[in-house]
């Protein structure tokens, strides 16, 4: 099977690329970044959220005569790519997914965040409404979280694990739990294909011994390697959004965690000592990586789906 994108996907991904460049570019995230530095918590853009809502961005899969784009899974996945892309901070999946459930989710007037199988909350302080949670932010205990534009808090009480969701097809949190997995697949597929960027842009600029580092057998293998790990990813991850099958998402999972992560760290040794540095923005790619790789649908969680696929076409 081809998967080719339609004109109309295409000019959807085009516009909202153009929009996040003007919004919330590499200034924007420098930015907010090295303010959240001396805050105790990043603060959220509330306009920037109300401007995603306008956009579409949260209400893309709403029914037109509800308010919505009226589109499907394939384009939201699209949409999450880009916001992976440019590091979009915010609880983006949660409010997304509870579009036409909560009030002024939709239009990005209200915030929605979620407590994941942990019991721990991104952005739990600037939301309205948190999801799996009803105890407010009373008891609750700071997380120390290793990217500094993703605050985390833990709660008491947590919601079903993916696996146990996933085992009972009759359970209401299934659906919204595999969607969180294959929307943070998508978020992982637009830093992985960043890094790639990155990595193959300094490969080529950056020279030793009077030859750019691309020249060097060394580099041409970290950068060939994170390639073929977005492009698996890429496939995967499309793929899951046609299928909507469990055991694809997991797959997708697995392959666009893989693909971020280990994309982030050859994409820092491709820029040798000045990829360690706080001014370099390899960093970040790696921790929002490492904080989404955390979510419901992890590795252990979606091999365990997988495993359990496979036992269940063996019999």
């Amino acid at each position: 099977m081809r998967f080719q994108l339609t004109e109309e996907q295409r000019a959807l991904r085009a516009g909202v690329r153009e929009l996040l460049a003007a919004r919330f570019g590499r200034e924007r995230l420098r930015a907010a970044m090295e303010a959240d530095g001396v805050r105790a918590v990043p603060e959220l853009d509330r306009g920037l959220w109300r401007e995603l809502g306008s956009a579409g961005f949260f209400s893309l899969r709403l029914p037109e005569d509800e308010g919505g784009v009226g589109l499907g899974l394939p384009e939201a996945v699209l949409v999450f790519e880009e916001a992976g892309r440019v590091l979009l901070p915010g609880p983006l999946i949660a409010t997304h997914l509870a579009a036409g459930e909560i009030p002024g989710a939709a239009t990005g007037e209200t915030v929605v965040t979620a407590a994941d199988g942990g019991g721990v909350v991104e952005w739990l302080e600037a939301a309205d409404v948190v999801r799996g949670y009803a105890g407010g932010t009373a008891g609750t205990v700071a997380v120390r979280s290793v990217d500094p534009l993703t605050p985390l808090h833990r709660v008491a009480e947590a919601p079903a694990r993916l696996h146990q969701v996933a085992a009972d097809p009759d359970s209401g949190d299934r659906t919204d739990v595999l969607l969180t997995s294959l929307l943070t697949a998508a978020e992982q597929l637009g830093t992985a294909a960043r890094v790639c960027e990155l990595a193959a842009q300094h490969a080529r600029t950056r020279e030793q011994f009077g030859r750019p580092v691309g020249a060097f057998q060394a580099v041409q293998h970290l950068c060939a390697g994170i390639l073929v790990r977005v492009e698996v990813a890429r496939a995967a991850v499309y793929a899951a959004a046609v299928t909507v099958d469990a055991a694809d998402i997991a797959a997708a999972r697995l392959l666009a965690d893989e693909a971020a992560v280990r994309g982030a760290r050859d994409c820092l040794q491709v820029h040798g000592g000045m990829g360690f540095t706080w001014e370099a923005d390899v960093h970040l790619y790696l921790k929002r990586a490492w904080v989404r790789a955390r979510r419901p649908g992890a590795v252990t969680e979606c091999e365990e789906m997988l495993a359990a696929a496979l036992l269940v076409e063996a019999r």
